[in-house]
């Protein structure tokens, strides 16, 4: 779903998962190993059709073919351990991949980079159209997904609406850990700050008017900065998450699905700690108790009646306890409906458009094409 939600082809994607039925269920290193091989293997196929049409001069024809090859890359480098070194090896290969499929399909984005305590936050802008100055939501990554699965996911429909994106790769995540081994901390606002900071730098971003959104994990991440950093004018939660560490706890039991194999693992990596008992010293600090009453702006928490990850009380937490925004909703989405698996990974398109069309709405986008007589 992921795959396809993000740019993959439906056919590429069944081959990839078809070598892997032996595997089913297994969450051991050979069966992450099968999946990294399996998925490189289209990664490198779509990669080759890239090149055959940028011989043949058509352009946007690669440009697509190389963005699918890096959805690929990115899929085969999400399950193998760190410390495997073809995952490091599969990750530049995918940031080659987007940033030629971006260049050459002539996408409305930039690669920026935000200034931050001694180094630089990696970052997507992605720039609505026209020439003044428009809204931005600063879009935060999860625990283990990147900023280019991110704009493959939302920028498209943020833009339409008037809003530019800058999709960061903030400490813990993406290409801030993986080539720059910035880790993961509970204080979000101060990357959000820097954010903040840097689009006020430019001319085509109007600084009064400026939100911040997180994705899974980001479910703490985005509020936490809203808290803290009063210059977010709004908060969305595509997917909620109240308490890591209760997170990491049912984990640990087996009462929830992980988001990857070796979660442990990933989060020693993820937060730069060596053992689980350290991570958790982190994790206890990731909670929004006695946050929340702190969000004065207007907050959006969105959250799958199925989420098998993240239990729907993280939503219902969260809202409850918004007691001082001017605006708070709740958007479960349902079985009957879709979207209801975590973070709407069944049917990402109606979290995207309904988060969309609520920033627009609070932040002064457009709801609707003008459309001639």
């Amino acid at each position: 779903m992921s795959g396809m939600n993000r740019g993959g082809a439906l056919g590429d994607l069944d081959e990839a998962c078809r070598s892997l039925k032996t595997h089913a269920g297994r969450r051991d290193s050979v069966a992450q190993q099968a999946w990294f091989e399996s998925f490189v293997k289209v990664a490198e196929r779509s990669e080759a059709l890239a090149r055959r049409d940028e011989e043949a001069g058509n352009l946007f024809s690669a440009g697509r073919k190389y963005v699918r090859a890096g959805v690929y890359y990115l899929l085969a480098e999400r399950m193998p351990s760190h410390k495997n070194p073809g995952k490091a090896i599969a990750y530049r290969k995918a940031l080659a991949a987007y940033e030629k499929g971006y260049r050459l399909r002539g996408d409305p984005v930039e690669r920026v980079d935000i200034p931050f305590k001694g180094t630089s936050l990696p970052a997507l802008f992605s720039k609505a159209p026209g020439s003044g100055r428009a809204p931005c939501v600063v879009h935060f990554d999860g625990f283990d997904i990147t900023k280019e699965l991110i704009y493959g996911a939302a920028a498209e429909e943020y833009r339409r609406r008037g809003i530019s994106l800058l999709i960061v790769d903030h400490p813990g995540v993406g290409e801030a850990l993986r080539l720059r081994g910035l880790a993961g901390s509970h204080d979000t606002e101060v990357p959000a700050g820097a954010c903040v900071d840097y689009l006020g730098t430019r001319p085509d971003v109007d600084s009064k008017r400026i939100g911040v959104a997180g994705v899974s994990l980001g479910g703490y991440y985005a509020p936490r900065a809203a808290a803290f950093e009063k210059r977010l004018k709004c908060c969305v939660c595509w997917g909620a998450l109240y308490d890591f560490d209760e997170v990491m706890e049912n984990r640990a039991a087996n009462r929830s699905e992980p988001s990857v194999p070796g979660h442990d693992d990933h989060a020693q990596w993820v937060f730069g700690k060596q053992s689980v008992e350290e991570v958790r010293e982190v994790t206890r600090r990731l909670t929004l108790k006695g946050v929340m009453d702190k969000i004065t702006c207007p907050i959006l928490i969105m959250h799958g009646e199925n989420d098998r990850q993240i239990p729907l009380r993280h939503a219902e937490r969260t809202y409850e306890e918004a007691v001082n925004s001017p605006l708070r909703e709740l958007k479960v989405f349902t079985l009957s409906e879709g979207g209801a698996e975590h973070c709407a990974a069944d049917d990402n398109a109606l979290a995207v458009d309904y988060m969309a069309d609520w920033v627009a709405k609070v932040l002064g986008g457009k709801r609707a094409p003008v459309l001639s007589s």
